[in-house]
């Protein structure tokens, strides 16, 4: 997490339909997904234009490390918090840095618009917030973030690699890790195991 807000990748928030862009979706990584970092995956694709695209997985927990321990690294007080948010490992890309995906009712200079009533947030001054019991409504912390070249995307979901769902606020912030693929893939009224099948006898 910088201490001043970095620049996010390169995206085109709130492109206007028609245009083939899908940010504020969710990708839904296809039961074939070969790729063992996103096997199962559900990712909040917070930036897509003809620059290429990044994402946050959201069902990925980070491990090793509490928010708690990440505020002391940080020198951020108060330890304890006051508040809260999961810690996941949000892609393969700069691990080191920083997201936060939270409910629009807090940004700052350098939020991103990923939707309406949803945002992006790579500074410090969000999890001082938090941690003093303010902050957004709802939000997870992401380190690292999934990203795709230009035209990558495109052609791997012409691959069948992944489906898109439109994202809710339920879930993006209110599933639990381990069931959300299959949340997901209800929102589109998929059963995995019949696209298991039909991956299996093509």
């Amino acid at each position: 997490m910088a201490r001043q807000s970095p620049k996010l990748p390169p995206g085109r928030p709130g492109a206007p339909e028609g245009e083939g862009w899908l940010t504020g979706q969710l990708l839904v990584a296809m039961p074939t997904m070969q790729d063992p970092r996103f096997a199962r995956s559900v990712i909040c694709l917070c930036a897509h234009s003809g620059e290429g695209a990044m994402g946050i997985v959201l069902n990925k927990p980070l491990q090793g490390l509490s928010f708690d321990d990440l505020l002391k690294q940080l020198n951020l007080d108060p330890v304890p918090p006051q508040r809260r948010i999961r810690l996941m490992s949000g892609g393969p890309v700069e691990n080191g840095r920083g997201f936060v995906l939270h409910t629009a009712d807090w940004e700052t200079e350098g939020s991103l618009k990923v939707q309406p009533g949803v945002a992006l947030t790579a500074s410090v001054d969000i999890l001082k917030a938090i941690a003093g019991g303010g902050g957004p409504r709802e939000g997870l912390l992401a380190l690292g973030y999934a990203g795709w070249g230009p035209g990558q995307l495109e052609s791997e979901i012409q691959q069948n690699a992944w489906l898109n769902v439109p994202a809710d606020e339920q879930l993006l912030f209110g599933g639990t890790p381990e069931k959300l693929w299959h949340q997901a893939l209800a929102k589109l009224h998929v059963d995995p195991a019949l696209l298991s099948g039909a991956a299996g006898h093509a």
